[in-house]
């Protein structure tokens, strides 16, 4: 269906979105003009590796997993996405087949902007380009980071790093995705991650509450975590 959700409450998917924060009103119905919405449901694929991408996506509610897989099969997942969010972005920049998958993994709506004629809007607001690449150079440095921990880094490290980034001023996460999809992300097995938090939680480190939920309890201790 086309985008009509510039006619409903609160804030639309072309305004929650940074790559779109200077355009005006009637700029941003130009993009609205070339979007179109899609629901998907828990577990549906939004794209997969292989598809020519012809999209942006941006996520309007819900939340979107990005993984790709080894040659052995397994999965790595690469990051969470969530409102205001998009991925298909690097369709606009190249002819190659995309490398990752986006999985639901709530109920989740997605504006698809059609990527052929957004590229026509960036010649005409170079403001979109702009914040495009900014975001792509930002995700960039993380996987670089990522990267960098897997290969330099022991589990112990790599989680107590994690942990602190996620963590909110009150020192509380709520965890985005699943502990599996954690585990993947942190390059290391579920029963690993599971066994060191337990450590962390027994060593009086953090506190772990419920499936989702963690409490870092001494900051310090994690950041002299070697």
């Amino acid at each position: 269906m086309d985008c009509n959700c510039f006619k409903r409450e609160g804030k639309n998917c072309i305004e929650i979105v940074p790559i779109f924060s200077n355009l005006n009103y009637e700029e941003m119905m130009e993009v609205a003009r070339i979007t179109k919405e899609k629901v998907f449901e828990k577990g549906e694929m939004i794209y997969m590796a292989g598809h020519r991408g012809e999209n942006l996506y941006v996520i309007h509610s819900g939340k979107v997993k990005i993984t790709r897989f080894t040659s052995s099969g397994k999965e790595q997942v690469i990051r969470v996405l969530g409102p205001g969010e998009f991925m298909g972005e690097l369709s606009l920049f190249s002819h190659l087949p995309l490398r990752d998958n986006g999985e639901a993994l709530l109920k989740t709506t997605v504006c698809m902007i059609d990527g052929y004629r957004l590229k026509d809007l960036m010649k005409k607001y170079p403001a979109i380009a702009l914040k495009v690449m900014e975001e792509l150079s930002q995700r960039l440095e993380k996987v670089e980071k990522l990267v960098e921990n897997i290969s330099l880094q022991g589990v112990e490290k790599r989680l107590a790093e994690s942990l602190i980034n996620m963590a909110n001023e009150k020192g509380e996460i709520a965890l985005k995705m699943s502990k599996r999809d954690l585990a993947s992300h942190l390059g290391m097995s579920q029963e690993t991650l599971s066994r060191k938090l337990t450590a962390f939680q027994d060593t009086g480190i953090i506190k772990l509450i419920g499936h989702r939920r963690i409490l870092l309890l001494d900051i310090e201790a994690l950041e002299n975590i070697e």
